[in-house]
């Protein structure tokens, strides 16, 4: 039977069997189903003891007032509290936040230093946890083959868990309140979800590791509503100016007739440009001026945020005492520890009986890692090859989702009761399949990343914890973002011309849709519609985030948990026990916790919100709205998270950390790289470059009339190969030249259907505004590249020869734009905010007063009996004096026997 282990330190109990584990008191029974648990209570000794060799900060006698700086903040910040006072949640954290107690670390021979009125909650629970939980850490267990730890013991099935418990019931009905309760009522409802979150409370409660948390997703969902408004105002200005958008409407202008060529071969005929009137106008939504801006905003956006959360960081550091911590010595893993005992007994050359009744313990006391990289080097090498296999596997699957496109488009045109739906129907399954495979994907990736990580055999759990976020972000990234990357850069972009098409399987053309065509627009299924591919890019990236966030970060989040937890319920009603003659009780505390979720920690919760990051980020040129999405779930994700951790998970142990460790590198990286996408996304997928290049470069009156007709190009259709003319054509007119979407010579030109000067100047201008989107020019201050003026450089360029082409690139492009202002706002913003600074300073200079002080009291106070006594003395020996004048031999002895009274105290 493997016995649970609780920890609790809130009330004592009468023990029914007594043992000692470094000084702790732990005691067993049984309960009706046969679960043995074992409760571990640490009495005052063991606490200090533990407390001073952890260093643990404890709050002193000294009490200061936080200073809020000059009148204006004052004024600013007690407006700002008023305001706020009907968001802020009641808890008593919130009552008083102007005074804290000078901290020091926790010592046993400075015990006059602290105010400690009660041994008993001098400690709060979660640093009790914390104490009783480094003990169970480092203690050998003798029968276990001297494993190290709780941890071994659980790895090796000896103890199936071990957690500290809740306060008690969240739901409990009267009046009388506990932490977890207050948590629920102010915090883990729906119904507060317009309150700011009690950050203080859920640090005393849970630690600081999982208060970071929720300080971080509290910031990061405030720093939605400004990204979140603007977006909103980016769809409104294309809303409001569609109308007036001159290439729609060319393009929706019946008079114009661009007839167009055929989209396949054979079953599709020639049709009218002005069939794609919906899908353009659909697009100015999200293709137009603003969207730049917009872009150029979000990447400042991301410093900012990035920005005030080190400054938030470290302003909770300061008031939870996390300033100046040192990092705590980790111990071993119990995989490492059995790889090294491993390892030791071949070298050895014992035998397998031996091995089993080894009881020799791995020396944990110098921090060299015992496995060399030979050790490791097979776990390396299938790292190496699995990781590949898997991203591999990502690109397979988005390309067998474009085989199904084109051959699902292909069957359904050969009825004609399904022809006049293709389009919508091969979309819609595409990206539900898309969805669907990522989903599934993410939980694969999941477990594979874990055991990937296992197979390394990291020494310590930090080291293990790292390099799990790393793997699994990159597998998570890849699967998330590889369809939408293809959408980006690569669909359409390989179907080659009229005349001359690409062809897969046997005669399929690359990317073609077979629709048959009426009077409904039925544009292309896998190749980029006349109005570009941004508004598929929108549609994919909405439809993937959307349904990621509605159904694994919720649906698995509400629902997977309840079922297993129901699951557990029922198992443990039908396992046989023994009888319990207090069955019928009321359960206690370890008995409703043990039926709760274990907690696996905060990977799942953080990258949910990293890869909702990456989607607020990389993408956001082609689609505005996703900051209002991403902000609607998150309101939601806080709650539930919170309900969660209060309601359904037991209580972890209470982690002291002083930051989010490798996310935040993560979240540095994403917000780097999504400068770069977005340039790319402007400049390659949405027409913002091609329409400047004309309207600057080629247009007769400075607008864009005419740049629909200057993105077309000729087709003799009396040069289509043999057997791929459209079959029994119904257009109204015969065709001789049709019209395609590149830039190419027309069929009399000397050089027919190479590219043409115009794409060249258009490829230049998009590779000139990545670089200038990331970079500043070199001109002089004050001055600043206009639009004329980047098409006509990028015109000259088109006209030099190479060695000139990169000198007018050199000259051109000399530091990072959005770059640059990023690396401006984080110069400007202080990591370390100023009045925590000077408080900082404050503090030290209050501390070293403070001990000045205690120690002259605790001098005095010696030195009073002391002085008392040799008071005393003094007036024994004048009134001696007085009596016996003339003899004075006693009064020599009485001094010295003062004197050596004085030495003894």
């Amino acid at each position: 039977m493997k016995p649970p282990v609780s920890m609790d330190h809130t009330w004592g109990t009468q023990t029914l069997q007594s043992q000692s584990i470094s000084g702790t008191e732990w005691t067993s029974w049984s309960k009706s189903q046969g679960s043995v648990f074992v409760r571990i209570h640490a009495p005052w000794q063991v606490l200090a003891r533990e407390a001073e060799f952890l260093k643990i900060k404890v709050p002193t006698k000294k009490m200061y007032e936080i200073k809020a700086g000059g009148s204006i903040a004052k004024k600013f910040s007690a407006i700002l509290q008023t305001l706020s006072s009907p968001l802020q949640p009641r808890v008593p954290e919130h009552s008083n936040n102007r005074m804290k107690n000078l901290s020091y670390p926790f010592s046993r021979e400075k015990m006059y230093l602290y105010n400690i009125q009660e041994k008993d909650t001098f400690f709060d629970n979660a640093t009790r946890s914390r104490i009783v939980h480094e003990i169970l850490k480092r203690t050998a267990c003798s029968r276990a083959n001297n494993t190290m730890g709780i941890n071994s013991l659980i790895a090796n099935n000896i103890y199936e868990a071990a957690y500290p418990l809740h306060d008690g019931e969240y739901d409990s009905p009267g009046d009388d309140m506990n932490d977890r309760k207050l948590l629920y009522q102010e915090w883990a409802r729906y119904g507060v979800f317009y309150k700011f979150q009690p950050i203080d409370l859920i640090r005393k409660y849970f630690g600081e590791k999982i208060g970071l948390y929720f300080a971080w997703l509290g910031l990061y969902t405030s720093f939605l509503i400004p990204s979140s408004v603007i977006g909103v105002i980016v769809f409104l200005y294309g809303c409001a100016t569609i109308e007036e958008d001159i290439p729609s409407k060319e393009m929706c202008d019946h008079q114009n007739a661009f007839t167009m060529c055929p989209l396949c071969d054979k079953s599709c005929d020639y049709w009218n440009l002005s069939s794609a009137c919906g899908t353009a106008r659909a697009s100015h939504l999200f293709d137009n001026p603003a969207t730049v801006f917009f872009s150029i905003f979000m990447a400042l956006w991301a410093t900012m945020f990035l920005e005030n959360w080190k400054r938030l960081q470290m302003r909770l550091g300061y008031f939870w005492d996390l300033t100046g911590i040192e990092e705590e010595e980790e111990h071993s893993r119990p995989e490492y520890e059995t790889k090294v005992r491993e390892k030791l007994l071949k070298e050895s050359g014992k035998s397998v009986v031996q091995k089993l009744d080894a009881n020799s313990p791995v020396d944990d006391e110098d921090d060299e890692d015992k496995l060399t990289w030979k050790d490791r080097f097979p776990g390396y090498l299938m790292n190496f090859a699995s990781i590949l296999f898997m991203i591999a596997l990502t690109f397979s699957i988005v390309f067998g989702v474009i085989v199904y496109r084109i051959t699902t488009a292909a069957a359904l045109s050969l009825s004609k009761a399904t022809r006049s739906n293709v389009r919508a129907t091969v979309t819609a399954t595409a990206v539900i399949i898309n969805l669907v495979v990522i989903l599934i994907l993410d939980e694969i990736y999941g477990a594979v990343a874990k055991w990937l990580t296992k197979i390394e055999v990291p020494k310590t759990e930090q080291t293990f914890e790292e390099r799990l976020i790393l793997k699994a972000f990159l597998l998570k990234f890849v699967n998330a973002y590889s369809p939408i990357f293809y959408v980006a850069f690569f669909k359409g972009r390989f179907v080659g011309r009229p005349g001359s098409y690409v062809y897969v399987f046997d005669g399929y053309r690359m990317e073609e849709a077979k629709p048959a065509w009426s009077d409904v627009s039925v544009l292309p299924l896998l190749q980029c519609a006349p109005g570009g591919c941004l508004m598929e890019l929108c549609i994919q990236l909405s439809i993937i985030m959307l349904g990621k966030q509605l159904i694994q970060n919720n649906i698995f989040e509400i629902g997977v948990p309840k079922l297993k937890k129901l699951f557990r319920k029922l198992k443990d009603e039908t396992e046989p026990g023994e009888s319990d003659p207090d069955h019928s009780k009321r359960p206690e505390q370890w008995d409703l916790d043990y039926s709760l979720e274990p907690y696996t920690g905060l990977t799942p919760e953080y990258m949910e919100m990293i890869i909702q990051f990456g989607f607020v980020t990389l993408f956001v040129a082609s689609f505005p709205l996703a900051p209002v999405f991403a902000l609607l779930n998150n309101v939601i994700e806080v709650r539930l998270d919170a309900k969660k951790f209060v309601t359904e998970l037991r209580r972890p142990d209470a982690v002291r950390t002083k930051d989010i460790g490798i996310w935040f590198d993560i979240l540095s990286g994403i917000g780097k790289f999504s400068v770069i996408i977005n340039a790319f996304v402007i400049a390659v997928t949405s027409d913002f470059i091609p329409r400047l290049v004309y309207q600057y470069s080629y247009s007769h009156n400075g607008t864009l009339h005419g740049f629909v007709n200057h993105t077309l190009s000729f087709f003799n259709v009396s040069q289509l190969k043999e057997g791929t003319q459209p079959e029994n054509s119904q257009f109204d007119q015969e065709v001789q030249f049709c019209r395609f979407k590149d830039y190419r010579e027309p069929p009399w030109a000397p050089n027919p259907y190479e590219f043409s000067k115009q794409y060249w100047s258009v490829l230049s201008a998009r590779l000139a505004f990545v670089i200038i989107f990331q970079h500043q020019d070199g001109h002089s201050e004050g001055e600043r590249v206009d639009s004329g003026e980047l098409v006509s450089t990028c015109d000259l360029m088109y006209h030099t020869t190479q060695p000139s082409l990169t000198i007018h690139i050199s000259s051109l492009i000399r530091q990072n734009l959005v770059m640059f202002l990023s690396v401006l706002v984080d110069w400007m913003i202080p990591d370390i905010p100023t009045d925590i600074s000077d408080q900082i300073k404050k503090e030290k200079s209050l501390l070293v007063d403070f001990f000045l002080k205690e120690e002259h009291e605790k001098v005095k106070l010696a030195d009073e009996p002391t002085q008392r006594s040799q008071g005393g003395g003094d007036r024994s020996r004048r009134s001696r004096a007085a009596s016996s004048a003339p003899s004075g031999r006693s009064q020599p002895g009485s001094i010295a026997s003062s004197g050596s009274q004085h030495t003894n105290v």
